[in-house]
């Protein structure tokens, strides 16, 4: 290891020192210019994700397993019902694929019986609540 000389390591100190001086980097201001219509637009989509609550629908299970397998399952399930949603949901160590939002037990039960023709280990999610 090289030790510098004491003038050497005085220029280094000064140098560093005045670079550190002129850096300015969290000094600038912003200035956001943004159409009115935008905050009113947030304010609607605030208002109805407070509407939604989808823990009061019954859901249904049709795949546990691993990830692709799950992908799988789940656009193969949109392709033969277009007019159900789906979505896929991590729960370790399994990915899961979750299908419907039914607001009657009933409704759900229907769907069930028809799911069932055509997935295998297809169980009935309860409301959380």
């Amino acid at each position: 290891m090289r030790i510098l000389s004491p003038s050497k390591s005085l220029l280094l100190t000064i140098t560093t020192i005045a670079f550190a001086h002129n850096i300015n980097a969290q000094d600038q201001n912003l200035t956001l210019n943004q159409d009115p219509k935008f905050e009113q637009l947030l304010n609607e989509k605030r208002k109805i994700n407070t509407s939604i609550n989808t823990n009061d629908t019954y859901r249904i299970q049709i795949f546990s397993g691993k990830s692709d397998e799950a992908k799988k399952t789940l656009s193969d399930f949109k392709r033969e019902n277009s007019n159900i949603d789906g979505t896929i949901i991590f729960s370790t160590p399994n990915y899961k694929v979750i299908v419907g939002n039914f607001k009657t037990r009933i409704e759900a039960e229907r769907n069930l019986a028809e799911i069932k023709k055509r997935y295998k280990s297809v169980f009935l999610l309860k409301p959380g609540k």
